[in-house]
């Protein structure tokens, strides 16, 4: 094992400051610096003259290397899994396992590296960093969190970017996604045919996916007649430790419903947990529906109802519109098919 290289360190350091002073004398981003260095015509020549001329003033030595990995024979694809700083959401979440495994065959089947990666939540356009660097050729992100904005500029940029999402108004990137809105109206018809009227929904709808999943449930419901109200939704966040807290609350405060739409099959498990809690029983008092049907929810107890999103074939569909994307092809948004997978805990009436 060969031994560290002080001088290449510190001279790595000694670049990494001089792109910030650079970045700071110039008015620009770091990350602009390193674009406009790298002679990418995503920065205007303006700025690339300004930021040469400020580096030569420097005596900075542009690395060649970054830029030369895209220009061999590159094969890696940046898969960037976000998280929540309050709540650090842990990537061993069995939706996030799901789709990064499905992402990691189709790329191993096509002969691409995955380059796995976490970003905050907050800054989704750090994600960047990894086309920016050359040490990948695209970008997957799982999620569109609730900075749908950053992703729409990364878009403009002209940055291989493909989203695991639902299709947003005024989207300029290209997402992949199941039919979340059929996927909310397919589980509340269902709670509605078994003659359930104050079905809750639990979900953050803040979040892009959460949003048009009540769309369907706000929909089903008026289709039956029935009033949305506000005071049968809990915000629960996906995130199993914070969602836990939040649900037990909503459950021991709220006493009137007889189901509930859940926006993921955790949180889920974690309203049967709070309804038992509570003196409830499932499906007897209260029928729960789920959402991904993940392998675990047809081991609980009682095994889910759920939503089945098409998780094994969103990895082949992500990295062939990511591929197209690089082929020139026009990125549009794919919407996959979602059905309703019935167990006990939200049976067929007399089921």
């Amino acid at each position: 094992m060969s031994k560290p290289n002080s001088k290449q360190e510190s001279g790595g350091e000694q670049r990494r400051l001089q792109m910030v002073d650079i970045a700071r004398l110039a008015g620009v981003s770091v990350s602009t610096v390193s674009r406009a260095l790298n002679g990418s015509e995503l920065v205007n020549a303006e700025t690339r003259q300004r930021v040469a001329e400020l580096a030569r003033s420097l005596n900075y030595s542009i690395n060649f290397g970054a830029r030369n990995l895209r220009l061999q024979e590159n094969k890696t694809v940046a898969v960037v899994v976000p998280y929540d700083a309050a709540s650090r959401q842990h990537i061993s979440d069995p939706f996030f396992l799901s789709i990064v495994g499905s992402i990691a065959d189709a790329l191993t089947d096509r002969g691409y590296d995955m380059l796995l990666s976490r970003v905050d939540a907050e800054r989704l356009d750090l994600a960047s960093h990894w086309f920016d660097s050359g040490k990948a050729i695209g970008i997957i992100l799982i999620g569109q969190w609730r900075h749908h904005d950053q992703l729409n500029e990364m878009a403009a940029r002209k940055l291989p970017l493909v989203v695991w999402g639902g299709e947003m108004p005024q989207q300029l990137y290209c997402s992949v996604g199941g039919d979340n809105v059929l996927g909310g109206t397919l589980a509340t018809r269902h709670l509605l045919q078994q003659g359930r009227r104050r079905i809750a929904f639990v979900g953050d709808a803040n979040l892009p996916e959460v949003w048009l999943r009540r769309q369907g449930y706000a929909q089903a419901l008026r289709e039956a007649g029935v009033a949305v109200d506000p005071a049968l939704e809990s915000p629960a966040p996906f995130e199993p430790g914070v969602a836990g807290d939040v649900l037990r609350e909503f459950c021991a405060r709220v006493r009137d419903f007889d189901a509930v739409v859940c926006c993921s099959d955790v949180l889920a498990l974690l309203t049967i947990q709070a309804l038992r809690a509570v003196g409830r029983s499932v499906p007897g008092d209260v029928a729960v529906v789920g959402y991904d049907d993940m392998p675990l929810a047809a081991y609980c107890d009682p095994p889910l109802t759920t939503v089945h999103q098409p998780v094994a074939e969103a990895g082949a569909e992500l990295v062939e519109a990511l591929l197209g994307q690089m082929r020139g092809d026009r990125a549009e948004p794919r919407t996959m098919p979602v059905y309703l997978k019935l167990r006990e805990s939200a049976p067929m009436a007399g089921g």
